[in-house]
């Protein structure tokens, strides 16, 4: 009978065990943190650019616009160009309120479940002078 209790008592506590190990592996995985990336809205020489003017990220992430040089600048997406073709989801990614003083910012964060593929923007006063950017969310 003693040995039965002392086998008993060591299989309760190997499997105590293990489930102490496993359960700590499930709370200390770091978990995907988003990232914030930055846009500037004009290029340090003067130029009327988005830099970078191509940038890929995932669903989650936050892109921080900065005006930078030559303003007025704002932020527009394209209904038309993004891959659901959903206008609800470009003017909510969109900053359409012009920028007028260097160093303002705004952010657009991407919703988690954003369709992966590409989001063209532009800026609305300079997208006739080229003011054309791309983002690709990652799938």
């Amino acid at each position: 009978m003693k040995l039965i209790a002392t086998s008993w008592r060591r299989l309760t506590l190997a499997v105590l065990t293990v489930l102490l190990v496993v359960s700590s592996f499930a709370i200390f995985t770091p978990t995907a943190s988003a990232e914030t990336y930055q846009v500037k809205l004009g290029s340090d020489k003067g130029l009327l650019v988005f830099e970078p003017k191509q940038l890929t990220i995932k669903a989650g992430d936050t892109v921080e616009w900065l005006n930078n040089k030559v303003p007025p600048h704002n932020v527009v997406f394209d209904a038309a160009k993004n891959p659901a073709k959903d206008a609800a989801l470009a003017t909510s990614l969109s900053h359409t309120k012009l920028l007028l003083n260097p160093g303002q910012k705004v952010t657009t964060t991407f919703p988690a479940d954003a369709p992966a593929g590409d989001y063209v923007f532009y800026c609305q006063p300079h997208r006739g002078a080229g003011m054309v950017g791309k983002i690709t969310v990652a799938g």
